[in-house]
């Protein structure tokens, strides 16, 4: 989609330094951390949020590729978290599906 920003990113319009890109996926850092890692994992093709996401495969592919990130960064060695927020309730931001990766401190419990 030519107005969504992530489409955009994941297709180089939008400069990013990529800390993952395939042609499937691409992961890069949020412009706004949460964590002292916080890195935004996304399907190339746009599906609007994880409520769109009608092919299972999708999964797979999304939360594969965060725990192949999330490795060869090292942050399995203390743990990390990975969440998906979808509709404006649930504090998705960005009406593009995306699973954040947060690592580098302890997460609380309950969020939100």
């Amino acid at each position: 989609m030519s107005d969504c920003i992530f489409c955009r990113i994941a297709d180089g319009e939008i400069p990013t330094d990529f800390v993952y890109r395939d042609d499937e996926v691409a992961a890069f850092r949020d412009v706004n951390p949460q964590a002292p890692t916080h890195i935004l994992v996304i399907p190339r093709q746009h599906i609007a949020s994880s409520a769109h996401a009608e092919d299972p495969s999708v999964w797979g592919m999304l939360i594969g590729r965060a725990v192949k990130i999330a490795k060869e960064l090292g942050l399995d060695e203390k743990g990390y978290r990975m969440v998906i927020n979808t509709g404006e309730q649930g504090g998705q931001t960005v009406p593009h599906l995306h699973l954040h990766l947060l690592a580098g401190r302890n997460l609380g419990w309950p969020p939100g």
